[in-house]
């Protein structure tokens, strides 16, 4: 089974793949892998800033990294778990990719625009014009949630993410 987690930035991807990893579910992140192919963080920082300025430069970018990104998530997903563990990948713009074939079940976190942009403000120090431009850059969350097999709200606690996260592993295990 080819399970997949995607949302907006700064929804709790992350937070919500530490839980599933402490519930038993390997897991593959894309943006990671995008750190191994550009190991420096200031140039990350660089390439970033230039693309999501100039499209041409950021489809030029994209061309190079997604093939790269798709092959390696494939090669993890496709090695079976040694001790029968589920496995899933973290990919936060699978739609925008149109990777979504690839899976068999899709979850989408998802939070308020709002809190998307003070989570980006507060924990990331973007400015509010980076952060809408972040956002404008991805397809709507509510979209990403209306093309997904299971969906997450992530508007409260940890705790709360936490328990949603139980309950996501449970639904999965019913259908494995």
């Amino acid at each position: 089974m080819r399970i997949c987690l995607t949302g907006g930035i700064a929804c709790g991807k992350s937070l919500l793949s530490s839980f599933l990893n402490e519930l038993g579910i390997e897991t593959i992140d894309a943006d990671d892998v995008v750190h191994q192919l550009i190991p420096n963080p200031a140039e990350r920082k660089r390439i970033a800033a230039e693309v999501f300025g100039d499209p041409i430069k950021r489809k030029a970018l994209e061309a190079w990294l997604h093939p790269l990104v798709r092959e390696e998530i494939s090669s993890f997903l496709n090695v079976t778990s040694t001790n029968g563990r589920l496995r899933l990948a973290v990919i936060p713009l699978l739609f925008e990719v149109q990777w979504q074939s690839d899976y068999d079940i899709i979850c989408c976190i998802a939070s308020s625009r709002e809190n998307q942009i003070s989570r980006m403000m507060t924990k990331r120090g973007y400015s509010r014009d980076e952060a809408e431009a972040r956002l404008a850059a991805q397809l709507p969350v509510e979209e990403k949630a209306e093309k997904s097999h299971y969906v997450i709200r992530n508007d409260g606690t940890a705790e709360e993410l936490r328990a949603q996260a139980v309950a996501f592993v449970d639904w999965l295990k019913s259908r494995s």
